[in-house]
């Protein structure tokens, strides 16, 4: 099976950092963007197998984004998985109603972002 490429989108460098870390490990390809803007244009350019979203970003937020690539044909099928410190079950709810396939809280445990990106 070809390497899977993940797009990970997060305004924290740091959070960005940590995610990149603990999929390349496992032996994923990783693209990164630092805004909910960024991810979309990146979405539209390049083939990704897989996309993970922070909600909250300054310059387009993770649901906008999350909409804006799900109203794409080309991208529908691709799983997007909100990755977010928001553990209220309402930001959930509306992370799946804008297209998401999964979300995961933060502060997470390596175990738990590989486990979900494996079922994928």
């Amino acid at each position: 099976m070809a390497q899977q490429t993940i797009l990970i989108a997060d305004d924290s460098k740091t959070q960005l950092l940590h995610l990149k870390s603990i999929l390349e490990t496992a032996g994923y390809l990783t693209i990164t963007a630092n805004s909910g803007n960024q991810a979309i244009e990146l979405s539209e350019k390049l083939n990704f197998d897989m996309i993970m979203l922070d909600i909250v970003m300054a310059d387009g937020d993770g649901y906008k984004a999350c909409r804006s690539i799900r109203k794409n044909p080309a991208l529908t099928d691709i799983p997007i998985i909100m990755v977010s410190s928001k553990a209220n079950p309402v930001d959930k709810h509306w992370a799946k109603r804008l297209g998401a396939t999964d979300y995961i809280v933060k502060p997470f445990k390596d175990s738990e972002v590989l486990t979900k990106v494996a079922t994928f």
